[in-house]
């Protein structure tokens, strides 16, 4: 139940974030859903991959690499999704990086995280 809230925020996070960002477009909340699925499903499978090929590059730039790393992810979610694009590399960092401080906003809004 929980994962299925933490979609809904996201693709709702994803939605508010496409929308102040003229670089990005989301055609509608199903398409947004639908790039929630295929991001955590990125995050799990590719993400650590990246991460470890990549490890001397992120120690060199004191994990500033990371925000590189998003980047990709959602460039390959936008190849992946149909109703999701992005105008080039600089929006997609800019998509990430806004997109993680909505959605952890909302997260906090919404009691995602109730951990004592």
């Amino acid at each position: 139940m929980n994962f299925i809230i933490r979609l809904l925020v996201t693709a709702l996070a994803a939605m508010v974030t496409a929308y102040i960002l003229p670089g990005v477009n989301i055609e509608d909340f199903t398409s947004a859903l639908i790039l929630a699925l295929v991001l955590a499903i990125l995050n799990l499978l590719v993400k650590p991959i990246l991460v470890l090929l990549t490890l001397p590059a992120t120690i060199l730039t004191l994990g500033l690499f990371l925000l590189v790393i998003n980047a990709v992810i959602i460039l390959l979610a936008a190849k992946l999704v149909n109703g999701f694009s992005v105008d080039g590399f600089f929006w997609a960092l800019i998509f990430s990086v806004v997109l993680t401080v909505v959605s952890g906003i909302m997260h906090s809004i919404a009691g995602g995280d109730k951990r004592q």
